[in-house]
């Protein structure tokens, strides 16, 4: 097998892959018996003249003879097969079924894996299953009921589920592919295996999800929805001895992964209660910025992403402000929509979120300003919570305290005279009022937005237009409080029980947090026996 780089091509090709390949490597295309593509990325830095650049691995029918006329190009690599290494099961015995705590990525990881190697986990979600959840946060964004166990950050899923379901990591690691691959036999495109920045669109995430779970039921695992766990219970030592759901029924356990989600403010304070080692973590606060999807595509192809056939563009930004403060845009959708994201009752909460197509012609992101530990005041690991409760709760208040988003336009924020009160692009759920963002921001937060607002429209022309409409507030960036965990990734003090996920602070996006989960099943098959279940 040959691994080659750096194959450019204009877009939109004229000519298929495999011409290019053989090309490259001076070569016939009949000479190639199989070709994947590891890797496609954009080349935008001479726009409006876009270029598409491949990595592949290619199979040929004698590949010592094209490997001989190449072997001195750069960009060809001749790869060794390495096999995925063996998972053996351990030794120590195990007495019951080890539990699983939610159904977000890391909980899903955790639990396939467990199932896959027969240890038949138990897993617990406070949330409905996707179907109903579905229609549930469907009607409460058409002006319904606020439902606590059935909302965008609570459900099969977990957040991600209503998202744009991006499955980009900045982390390096050999399992990477194998978790891609586990999304393509769920129901992913195959197109993730390969593409630069892959999403899956909330649409095809909830088929996904699905899947994934009926999996972990066909391997003899169990999923219980609408099952909140109320405590972690542990014996004298510290081990786990069970899990108490729903404040009534007590489960045997002495492994329990929690993968609880980075909103699951309750179960923090319960683990605070019990004694569990928390402690803060830093996170970001903020709003969302919509433009029109065709501001970012001219900004960053030079022309509409359709002339080119590629998806809508999307864009990074970061602003370090001389205060100190960084500010940064997260989670940006493009094709997408603002979404009511709240988890609790008489608090407003905004999220992204867009389908696999990301038609909507809207481009939306969270623009976010770090928050130190020393912001949230006090010295209870859980501040970082009641700091992002406050902001939602003036959020909430401001807009009419029913459930509706405050708003503002950029020229607004950044009292410039004459800027529209009013901007033409705002998609929030389910509706808006039109009021002064500094009212449910900190102060430093609005003060570093207003630096780093025209320095991002420097960057991308149009970005700080005055009708540009932000909407408030963003405050889920990540969670604000870290499950402590050692080395061999057991929360300090506490047995049995290992944090995973976004929810633990040890993860951000779903595929660091499919990581993590994956990676603590694999540690605990490495341990533990599996089970012989009847």
């Amino acid at each position: 097998m040959l691994r080659i780089l750096n194959i450019r091509t204009a877009v939109p090709m004229k000519k298929p892959l495999e011409a290019l390949v053989a090309k490259k490597l001076r070569c016939s295309r009949s000479d190639i018996s199989r070709l994947t593509i590891v890797r496609r990325s954009i080349d935008a830095r001479r726009k409006p003249r876009i270029y598409f650049v491949f990595t592949v691995d290619a199979a040929f029918k004698d590949e010592g003879r094209v490997w001989k006329r190449c072997r001195d190009n750069k960009d060809v690599r001749q790869l060794a097969a390495v096999p995925e290494p063996e998972i053996i099961p351990g030794t120590v015995p195990l007495r019951h079924r080890p539990v699983v705590i939610g159904t977000g990525p890391s909980g899903l990881a955790a639990a396939l894996a467990l199932a896959e190697h027969g240890y038949a986990p138990i897993v617990f979600e406070r949330g409905c299953d996707v179907d109903t959840r579905t229609k549930d946060v469907e009607a409460f964004w058409c002006g319904g009921p606020f439902k606590a166990d059935s909302n965008v950050q609570f459900g099969e899923g977990g957040a991600g589920t209503f998202s744009d379901g991006k499955l980009t990591t900045r982390v390096n690691h050999p399992l990477l592919r194998r978790i891609l691959q586990t999304f393509v036999d769920a129901g992913a495109p195959e197109e993730i295996l390969y593409a630069y920045n892959p999403h899956v669109g909330t649409d095809v995430l909830r088929r996904v999800v699905k899947n994934m779970r009926q999996t972990v039921e066909a391997r003899g695992g169990e999923v219980h929805f609408l099952s909140c766990v109320t405590a972690v219970n542990r014996d004298g030592d510290g081990k786990i001895v069970s899990v108490t759901v729903n404040g009534k029924e007590e489960y045997p356990t002495e492994l329990v992964v929690m993968g609880i989600g980075h909103s699951a403010r309750d179960t923090y304070y319960m683990l605070h209660d019990k004694g569990i080692t928390l402690e803060k973590k830093p996170f970001a606060v903020g709003v969302r910025i919509e433009h029109s999807q065709e501001v970012i595509d001219r900004a960053q192809y030079g022309c509409p992403a359709e002339d080119l056939g590629l998806e809508p563009a999307d864009y990074a930004l970061v602003y370090h402000s001389p205060q100190g403060r960084s500010c940064y845009s997260f989670c940006m959708c493009p094709g997408g929509v603002v979404v009511g994201a709240a988890s609790e009752e008489g608090r407003v909460v905004t999220n992204g979120m867009s389908l696999y197509k990301r038609d909507s012609g809207i481009a939306n992101s969270a623009v976010v300003v770090n928050v130190t530990a020393d912001d949230m005041g006090g010295t209870s690991p859980l501040a970082g919570i009641e700091f992002q409760r406050r902001y939602e709760e003036l959020a909430y208040k401001a807009s009419g305290s029913n459930y509706y988003a405050p708003v503002q336009t950029v020229g607004s924020f950044l009292k410039r005279p004459g800027a529209p009160q009013e901007g033409p692009v705002h998609s929030y759920r389910p509706g808006v009022t039109w009021t002064d963002l500094h009212g449910v921001l900190p102060d430093f937060v609005t003060a570093t937005l207003t630096e780093a607002l025209p320095y991002f429209g420097r960057r991308i022309h149009g970005f700080d237009a005055d009708d540009v409409v932000m909407t408030g507030v963003e405050t889920r960036t990540s969670a604000p409080v870290r499950i402590v965990r050692g080395d061999d990734r057991v929360a300090l003090g506490a047995g049995g029980l290992y944090p995973v996920g976004e929810g633990a602070g040890y993860a951000g996006g779903i595929m660091s947090a499919f990581l993590d989960g994956l990676e603590t099943a694999i540690q605990i098959i490495r341990k533990y026996q599996p089970l012989e279940v009847k």
